[in-house]
C-alpha cells in the first residue's frame, strides 16, 4: 500500500520550486497597491496575447465569465441556439442559458472525447448562431471541420480552451483559431492561479472592445456607463502570479506529455483499459490537463474505490452528461439520444497528472491498477 496519498494535483510542490519568484510578484503588487487592473494585469494580458498569437487578451475573474462575456459580446440572445458538447463542465452550457439562448448538444467522438464534428451540421437550424467546441482534457477538437461548418453557415466559433492552454492544432495555439478563445486559471489548471481567474483572447478589435466594456460595468470611462455590464476583472495579484508561471508553462506541459507517455506505455497492454488516443490526424498537440482512461469491464467505480483505499486519488470527469442534469431537464432530451457520451460517462477515470509527478509515483499507481486488474 502507498503510505502517503498521491493527489490529483500537488500545488504546494510547484510553489516550492518557484517560491522566490511568486513571493516577489505578490509583494510587488502589494507595494504598488495595484490590486484591480493596472500594470500587472496589462502586462499579463500582453504576454498572453503574444503566447496565443492573438491581437488582444482580456483578463476576467473566471473561465465561466470568459465564456459568458464572449457570447454576450457576440450578440447571443434569447431565442438563439448554440451548439456544443454534452461532455464538459457545466459552465460551458450554463452561460448559454444565462443569456436566454438554448444549448444544443451534439454527441462526442469516443476516441477524443471531443464534439463529433461529423454530427454538427444535422443540428443546425435557422436559430443557430454559434458553436462552442471544447478542447476537453487538453486535446484540441477538430477545428478544420468546425471552422469550415461555421463559415458555411455564418456561425461564430467560441473555443472553450479552459482545459487546454498551450495545446496546438496544426501548429497554432488553441484560443486563437475561432472568433474568441476562453481560458480558466482555476487552481487545478495547467496555468493556474491562487484563486479564480479567466481570460478571453481574440483577433477582432470590435469584440475585444465590447468585452473590455462589459467586464467593467458597461463603462469605457469611469462613471460614464454606456450599457449594463458586470464586474469581472482579473486581480492584480493573480495576474502577477500568472505572469511568473506563464514562463514555465511550456516546460510543465512537456512534463505532462512525458508522464502521459509513461502511463500509456505501462497501461497500454491491459485489455480492460483503453489509454487516451491523441494526434489521430497528426495535427493535435495534447497538453493533458487530465489523463483519462476508459475502463471497459464495467468496474470503473470499483477500481476508483480500490485506488482510494490505497491512497491514490482519481476522479470521474464527468459522471453525467449535461443533458442528464436537473438544470437541463427543460430541454427534454431523451435518454439514449446521445449514446456515445452516455456510455463514456460510465467508463472514464482520470489519474493523477501534474508536472512534478515523479516516476516512482507513476509506477506505484500503475502497479496498483495492474494488481487490481
Amino acid at each position: 500500500m502507498i503510505t502517503k496519498k498521491i493527489q490529483m494535483v500537488d500545488l504546494y510542490t510547484q510553489y516550492k520550486l518557484i517560491k522566490k519568484e511568486i513571493n516577489g510578484a505578490i509583494e510587488s503588487v502589494i507595494k504598488d497597491s495595484a490590486f484591480i487592473g493596472g500594470f500587472y494585469v496589462e502586462k499579463f494580458e500582453k504576454e498572453m496575447a503574444e503566447y496565443c498569437d492573438t491581437k488582444y487578451a482580456l483578463g476576467l475573474n473566471s473561465g465561466t465569465d470568459a465564456l459568458y462575456l464572449a457570447l454576450w459580446a457576440l450578440g447571443i440572445k434569447e431565442g438563439d441556439e448554440v451548439i456544443t458538447t454534452p461532455f464538459t463542465f457545466f459552465a460551458t452550457a450554463e452561460v448559454i442559458t444565462r443569456l436566454g439562448a438554448k444549448p444544443v448538444f451534439v454527441d462526442i467522438d469516443p476516441n477524443t472525447f471531443n464534439i463529433d464534428e461529423n454530427l454538427i451540421e444535422e443540428k443546425i437550424t435557422n436559430k443557430t448562431k454559434a458553436i462552442i467546441p471544447v478542447h476537453l482534457f487538453g486535446l484540441p477538437a477538430n477545428m478544420d471541420k468546425i471552422l469550415e461548418i461555421a463559415k458555411k453557415y455564418k456561425l461564430f466559433v467560441i473555443e472553450d480552451a479552459c482545459q487546454a492552454i498551450g495545446a496546438e492544432y496544426d501548429g497554432k495555439k488553441v484560443g486563437g483559431l475561432g472568433d474568441v478563445g476562453c481560458f480558466s486559471f482555476f487552481p487545478s489548471k495547467n496555468l493556474n492561479g491562487y484563486g479564480d481567474g479567466g481570460m478571453v483572447v481574440t483577433n477582432n478589435e470590435k469584440i475585444a472592445e465590447k468585452i473590455k466594456m462589459l467586464r467593467n460595468h458597461g463603462s469605457k470611462i469611469k462613471y460614464f456607463n454606456d450599457e449594463i455590464g458586470v464586474s469581472s476583472r482579473l486581480d492584480g495579484i493573480q495576474a502577477a502570479i500568472l505572469s511568473v508561471k506563464l514562463k514555465y508553462l511550456n516546460k510543465w506541459n512537456k512534463s505532462r506529455q512525458n508522464i502521459a507517455d509513461i502511463y500509456n506505455k505501462l497501461l497500454g497492454d491491459i485489455n480492460s483499459i483503453e489509454v487516451p488516443k491523441y494526434n489521430l490526424d497528426k495535427k493535435t498537440k495534447h497538453v493533458y490537463h487530465q489523463y483519462t482512461l476508459k475502463i471497459k469491464n464495467g468496474k470503473r467505480d470499483e477500481l476508483k474505490k480500490y485506488l482510494e483505499e490505497n491512497n491514490v486519488s482519481s476522479m470521474i470527469y464527468y459522471p453525467l452528461p449535461l443533458h442528464f442534469l436537473k438544470a437541463f431537464e427543460y430541454l427534454k432530451i431523451k435518454k439514449g439520444s446521445l449514446p456515445v457520451v452516455e456510455k463514456m460517462c460510465g467508463e472514464v477515470l482520470s489519474l493523477p497528472i501534474y508536472a512534478e509527478l515523479d516516476d516512482k509515483k507513476i509506477i506505484d499507481i500503475v502497479k496498483l491498477i495492474k494488481k487490481y486488474v
